[in-house]
């Protein structure tokens, strides 16, 4: 194996690990927005006065987080097919990120939920509004933006877990990587590449909520 820098080789590899890096994009901002949505849908389940739909959403939240991400993603990808659902590899990527994700987002918005002060509950209820009107315009604009840093974290972690996809055909920018490195017996450029532009996009992000931390004055 080769282990001295070659530029040449480097920018070769370059465009096919750009085109990874896409794919892996895209899986985590597909997969953050689910698990955003799903994570919030949860919370309020979690909070249902139904101990039924209280306690099926509890245990559907705590059997996702105790079983691994790709466990998870080999079920969608190879024991749906068997019950007649066929997901291609993006979607079934997407789809298991983002419901993994999601149990652990909707304990951050239950947080934030359970942190806006009891008056202000009390001050809705006694101005009579409804309870859609209580949650859009009183509780949720106080609970989001608590949970705004501990959001970002979780988008971090996913985009940082992304290379799990590849488990299932999804060629993201490890795979593509690792792909140019196999067709050429070289690893070093192409994994070093992957790895760099990785530490661009996460470290940025990574102050971001820092920044959003100390915009809020809070902690994560």
């Amino acid at each position: 194996m080769n282990w001295d820098w070659d530029w040449d080789y480097a920018f070769e590899v370059l465009p096919a690990i750009l085109d990874g890096l896409l794919v892996t994009l895209q899986a985590t901002v597909l997969g953050s927005i689910l698990a955003y949505v799903l994570g919030l849908v949860l919370a309020l389940l979690r909070r249902s006065r139904l101990r039924v739909v209280s306690g099926v959403t509890w245990l559907f939240v705590e059997f996702v987080r105790s079983t691994p991400l790709l466990v998870q993603l080999f079920f969608l990808f190879f024991v749906f097919p068997q019950f007649g659902v066929t997901l291609s590899p993006m979607v079934a990527g997407v789809l298991g990120l983002g419901v993994h994700y999601a149990t652990y987002t909707s304990e951050v918005y239950r947080a934030g939920i359970e942190a806006v002060p009891t008056g202000q509950w009390e001050a809705a209820t006694a101005l009579s509004l409804p309870p859609a009107r209580t949650w859009t315009a009183v509780i949720l604009p106080q609970a989001v933006p608590r949970v705004l840093p501990a959001l970002g974290n979780y988008t971090i972690s996913m985009f940082k877990e992304t290379p799990l996809l590849l488990a299932i055909g999804v060629l993201d920018i490890v795979g593509a990587a690792e792909e140019e490195a196999a067709l050429n017996f070289d690893y070093v450029e192409p994994i070093t590449i992957a790895g760099v532009l990785f530490l661009l996009l996460s470290y940025p992000s990574s102050l971001l909520v820092r920044y959003l931390e100390r915009r809020f004055g809070l902690a994560r």
